[in-house]
């Protein structure tokens, strides 16, 4: 005969499928509510929620002996105060109270029992008389506040908390390292004394993160370049890093990545740039997507595929864009060079190839344009001659395609030999009687602008 408790656990768990739908509608409307309520604050990141599984229910049921409390599945869900949970997600430490302040502010009516809600959506109610931040039973604090969603005849409980990226990591680590790890009960004393000294060294690393993130924060415009550079070098390191490592161990063997990263943080940062100038939040988003793909599985055997046609609007874009495709697959550096993109991007495939194509030309327009400086030319005869050394610096690349062609060492040399073949070149008439010559120099000296 089937036990009583295992009776109730399984018509709470069909009360909960039932209201799936609800349970969904609700969750949606919440998230949107906070994260429209919240986006403007410099502190504020990004709002989760997650609807308590079956399994996740049963064993609370098990382990707080719900079914003796209550006496029918409705009182236990009724009384479930983390139905639905929400995590508000922040920066640092310090962010945590930052974002309570602002609920705090913005939940400003007060009704009964210490709930309150607000102007803007009075169907949310959050119960703000308690303590915060809470201490919880491993000794640790916590942002937690209890909530409840009531319209017309819907009433849905729902728990929020405040956690910075420290938090979040911690939590996933008691989490899946000592509560859902039955094996270490007996000696769960040491364990809770690891753990201890794990969150200790974590909140020192909240603080330096913090720190450096105040420090590029309040640079000043002087110190912009340095700024960026540094950034450009620190993100570089850990891209390098995080494949180098993963290709060692899956492939077996290690290539050299360093000129490759720095390209792709130049066009990274140069998506990354807005209106503004600034790129800060952007920095801090691929960080935490290379935090992600650290954490995953990198698959180096799998070919590079595309959704649609790639499409070129000119001739120069024409020609490095079919001369990668034919390779990309082949070549084991031009393959990694784009997958590093394409994961960091985490978009279209298509979309990506090609605005890395415009970010080439744009770099070897600027190219052509500085070896142009000093030259007397109208408009029309800039256009006419960058167009021409494009397309032969096109020609030269589709010679040897190889990934070195395209890195800062081999700019800097096809620079110097074009500046150097344009020093007598004054006009546009100087242009014409000599192009023949130095567009020849240029696409049989190819060998001398690769930096292997």
């Amino acid at each position: 005969m089937k036990l009583e408790l295992f009776d109730f656990i399984d018509k709470t768990l069909e009360l909960i499928e039932s209201d799936a739908e609800k349970l969904n509608n609700v969750a949606e409307e919440l998230e949107n509510f906070f994260n429209n309520s919240l986006f403007i604050k410099d502190h504020f990141l990004n709002v989760n929620y997650r609807i308590k599984s079956s399994e996740s229910l049963k064993e609370k049921i098990l382990r707080h002996n719900f079914y003796l409390k209550y006496s029918t599945p409705q009182e236990l869900i009724e009384n479930l105060s983390d139905l639905i949970g929400f995590r508000i997600e922040c920066r640092f430490l310090e962010d945590e109270k930052k974002i309570y302040q602002d609920i705090t502010t913005l939940f400003n009516i007060e009704r009964e029992n210490g709930y309150y809600t607000n102007p803007l959506n009075e169907s949310i109610y959050l119960k703000l008389k308690d303590k915060q931040p809470q201490i919880q039973k491993n000794g640790f604090e916590i942002y937690k506040i209890d909530g409840k969603y009531i319209k017309e005849d819907i009433s849905v409980n729902f728990e929020l908390q405040i956690k910075s990226m420290v938090n979040i990591f911690w939590s996933d680590i008691e989490h899946k390292v000592l509560y859902k790890n039955y094996n270490y009960m007996i000696i769960e004393d040491f364990f809770r004394d690891i753990m201890s000294s794990i969150k200790d060294n974590l909140s020192m690393i909240d603080r330096q993160l913090m720190l450096i993130y105040n420090h590029l924060d309040i640079m000043n415009a002087s110190d912009e370049i340095s700024k960026k550079s540094q950034l450009k070098a620190l993100l570089s390191k850990m891209i390098h890093d995080v494949y180098s490592i993963n290709i060692r161990n899956e492939v077996g063997v290690i290539i050299e990545l360093k000129k490759s990263t720095d390209i792709i943080v130049d066009f990274l940062f140069m998506k990354a740039e807005n209106d503004k100038g600034e790129y800060t939040d952007e920095f801090l988003k691929i960080l935490n997507r290379l935090n992600e793909i650290g954490e995953a599985e990198i698959d180096f055997a799998t070919y590079l595929d595309f959704e649609r046609e790639i499409t070129y609007s000119d001739d120069f874009l024409y020609k490095f864009g079919n001369k990668i495709l034919e390779i990309i697959n082949k070549d084991f550096r031009w393959f990694v060079f784009f997958k590093m993109i394409f994961d960091i991007e985490n978009g279209s495939n298509c979309e990506d190839f090609e605005e890395f194509l415009k970010y080439l030309e744009l770099n070897y327009i600027e190219l052509v344009n500085t070896a142009m400086e000093g030259m007397k030319l109208e408009d029309d005869e800039k256009e006419i001659i960058t167009y021409e050394l494009l397309n032969v610096i096109a020609d030269v690349f589709c010679k040897n395609p190889s990934i070195d062609f395209i890195n800062n060492c081999t700019l800097d040399k096809l620079l110097q030999r074009i500046r150097d073949l344009l020093g007598p070149i004054n006009n546009f008439n100087s242009w014409v009687e000599s192009k023949n010559r130095i567009l020849s120099d240029i696409y049989n000296y190819d060998n001398y602008f690769y930096s292997y």
